[in-house]
């Protein structure tokens, strides 16, 4: 299921009593260490990550098509009789074999062979060719086929659909179909929960297997698979409800005078998710709670809601963001809401220097500091806490959970308040994060203005810059986002430093500003402050500003080479602008030809401002990995399941785990020891 949950490989001798999906992949025959390296590089350690390395495709080489029947742009079993083999010099040296088949006549073309090839192949000899055909010079051609010669009749074809592996530098395909052959012929286990008749049948389904016929047998999987894991996350759930921590309950009530001073009302969707999560803190169990908001809903005033009531208690809260940029944020909500009630709060990044970081870090130790803002270095050694009673990890999915971990082992099992901008589709949230209690605030603050979103052809530059002009002279700002902090030979993509410095030249009389994550952090603080307080009228910069950044005098927002974005990224940088009483706009400045996914990308962000209809459109066109930000934190790494094609199933697994949890002990376990065998101990009724 997920790394972690693997149990490593046991050495290369295989005595009996290991498991034989826990062997590693030494004790194959031919696996010494530089093919072993290889296949590591594949994450296949073990026997079962072998068997679990399924084909990302099929071939049809169980029947032969005539030559004559040939159609280009597909692929195609051949075989006939070499007619000529010769090399040519035209605008590029290649060899070519010319084959018939009594029908028709095909060339097998090769850029890249050598002499030892070419006299194997002779006149009057029969071969057989696999490949894609194509047009050629003087009619269909393949390129590079696989193909072999034999001087008598060719052996039968095959009887069973070749697999494609997804496969690594050094290790062919060939080799990988020989590998797992010798794992086709070991005797697995059969019987309640065991996967290996499915996984057997995938790595050779019969020839006459449709396509319908191997989705099946992948759904079955991904069903047992996925099942695993929710019954890993409820029994998470069902310890920590045996857990104790300190209960925060009602005293003095600083919460309503925050309320009185916040110079707005909160929405109808804050205020029960403030309800929600202070009815956690005052019970004995550890919460352990989900907020979901879209862009600019206002879930950082829901967590202020939740430091004061630890403060109350004298009691600290550590809130911990992906970057330095957002946390100086939160720092300074943090600070205009939290210190006028008598609540220290500080900042604590990497950045800081050595001396101020000494004098935080004892501020925070003697207790003098009740809520700690910070990234990364709020878990790192040298960092203690006096009273840590809640931990809020704000996009919580940049955050690997070891990372998570570490800065809640700073308190006695403190509450725990995770909150992500990235809105997560009802049918994922169900299955993957069973473990947590979950909010929604769905709803934005009033007066909120819709944002007009266009596309518009990178050949129109010139028109977008201007665009750029007329808000500046209008009083209002400006953000301008490139992928890259400077020019690529290889990438054909925009450059900040170029782009702001172009921006400066065709306007002179206004303020750019550049932000990107090289810069250091007292000067990535010092840009964005320039910038929230006017003093720069446009910011060029990467996708560090992608969360966090409120500037409410910033009404424009152009993204470019948003073909290369997920929906959710665009929909974030997005919600940049938008933040004022004023009309806002999105360009998304794109570099043509566009592809069939980010042609329906850029339409679905263009069309929708809704986060959740967006994370729907994420999850099918890119998958839940990319979704999730997993890609980055290793979490979820499912072995079989792809969300993006397996989320139809997620009802049907929660009801199912449920009923193994209430009704059958035994089968879950069993199901457990297949695909969490770490886990397989903690499942009771």
């Amino acid at each position: 299921m997920t790394g972690s949950a693997r149990r490593a490989p046991s050495g290369d001798m295989a005595p009996e009593d290991v498991p034989l999906q826990d062997r590693s992949v030494g004790t194959l025959k031919g696996v010494g260490p530089s093919l072993r390296s290889k296949l590591e590089r594949l994450g296949v350690f073990t026997l079962g990550d072998l068997l679990a390395h399924l084909p990302t495709r099929y071939q049809d080489r169980s029947r032969l098509v005539a030559l004559n029947a040939l159609k280009p742009e597909t692929d195609a079993l051949v075989e006939g009789e070499v007619v000529e083999s010769r090399v040519g010099f035209g605008r590029r040296r290649s060899w070519t074999i010319t084959v018939t088949d009594g029908y028709g006549f095909l060339t097998l073309r090769f850029f890249h062979f050598s002499r030892r090839q070419q006299e194997a192949v002779r006149p009057g000899m029969r071969l057989r060719a696999f490949g894609e055909v194509r047009f050629g010079p003087k009619g269909l051609e393949m390129a590079h086929p696989e193909y072999r010669t034999f001087d008598r009749d060719p052996p039968p074809l095959e009887n069973a659909l070749t697999p494609v592996y997804r496969t690594t530098k050094g290790l062919s395909q060939d080799r990988l179909r020989r590998l797992i052959a010798q794992l086709v012929s070991q005797d697995w286990p059969r019987g309640p929960g065991a996967p290996y008749e499915d996984y057997l049948y995938l790595h050779a389904p019969p020839a006459d297997a449709t396509e319908a016929d191997i989705a099946e047998r992948q759904d079955r999987l991904a069903m047992d698979e996925l099942t695993a894991y929710y019954l890993v996350m409820r029994r998470r759930q069902r310890d920590r409800a045996r857990q104790k921590t300190l209960p925060l309950p009602r005293s003095i009530q600083l919460g309503r005078k925050l309320l009185e001073d916040l110079g707005f009302e909160l929405t109808g969707a804050q205020k029960r998710v403030v309800r929600e999560v202070l009815e956690d803190l005052e019970r004995d169990t550890p919460m352990l709670r989900l907020v979901q908001g879209d862009v600019g809903s206002g879930k950082t005033v829901v967590a202020a809601f939740a430091a004061i009531r630890a403060a109350e208690q004298g009691a600290q809260t550590a809130l911990m963001a992906p970057t330095e940029i957002l946390a100086e944020q939160h720092y300074l909500n943090f600070s205009a809401w939290l210190e006028p009630l008598g609540i220290d709060v500080v900042l604590l990044t990497g950045s800081l220097p050595a001396a101020a970081r000494r004098r935080t870090a004892e501020r925070i130790a003697s207790g003098e500091a009740l809520v700690a803002v910070g990234t990364h270095a709020l878990f790192q050694g040298g960092v203690e806490f006096h009273k840590l009673a809640l931990t809020i990890i704000d996009e919580q999915h940049r955050f690997g959970v070891h990372q998570r971990m570490a800065l809640r082992n700073k308190g006695r099992t403190p509450h725990q308040l995770v909150m992500t901008a990235t809105p997560i589709p009802r049918t994922l949230t169900m299955a993957l994060y069973a473990d947590m209690a979950v909010s929604v605030i769905d709803e934005l603050p009033r007066g909120r203005q819709p944002i007009e979103t266009r596309l518009v052809s990178a050949a129109r530059r010139d028109e977008v810059v201007d665009s750029v002009r007329q808000v500046l002279e209008a009083g209002g700002q400006a953000y301008w986002v490139c992928p890259l902090i400077e020019a690529s030979e290889q990438l054909e993509l925009a450059a900040a430093e170029q782009t702001a410095e172009d921006l400066a030249a065709a306007l002179p009389a206004h303020n750019i500003g550049l932000l990107h994550g090289r810069l250091p952090g007292p000067e990535k603080a010092r840009v964005m402050q320039a910038f929230a307080a006017g003093r720069l009228g446009a910011l060029v910069a990467t996708t560090v500003i992608e969360v966090g950044v409120n500037v409410p005098n910033a009404t424009l927002m152009v993204i470019e080479n948003p073909e290369r974005m997920g929906l959710a990224q665009l929909h974030q940088l997005r919600g940049r602008v938008g933040r004022g009483s004023a009309a806002s706009h999105c360009i998304l400045l794109y570099r043509g030809p566009l592809g069939a996914i980010a042609r329906a990308r850029l339409k679905a962000v263009r069309q929708s401002q809704d986060g959740f209809y967006l994370a729907e459109q994420d999850l099918a066109l890119r998958g839940a990995g990319e979704l999730l930000g997993t890609r980055q934190t290793g979490e979820q790494s499912f072995r079989i399941a792809d969300l993006s094609r397996h989320a139809h199933l997620l009802g049907e697994v929660t009801a199912r785990g449920d009923r193994l949890l209430a009704e059958a002990p035994d089968e879950a376990r069993a199901l457990l020891r297949a695909w969490a065998p770490a886990d397989t101990g903690h499942i009771s009724v």
